[in-house]
């Protein structure tokens, strides 16, 4: 399994409930989480075949940003 972190501007749980629909699309249910508690909002996402550019897609779609970190 493979995990990609991004840097967010997603802040709040009603930024989360507004990318939720997206990001379950992109990666799967239960396949993600953003730590509201760390500076940069990291969204962590761990799945097999993670397409990078899907999940900023994704991200961006919700109207947030996200760029990656590793």
């Amino acid at each position: 399994m493979k995990t990609i972190q991004f840097k967010t501007n997603i802040k709040c749980f009603g930024c989360v409930a507004k990318v939720t629909p997206e990001l379950n699309k992109a990666a799967g249910v239960d396949n993600w989480t953003v730590d509201l508690q760390t500076q940069d909002k990291i969204l962590t996402v761990s799945t097999e075949g993670i397409n990078d550019n899907l999940i900023k897609e994704a991200v961006e779609k919700a109207g947030y940003k996200a760029e990656k970190l590793n």
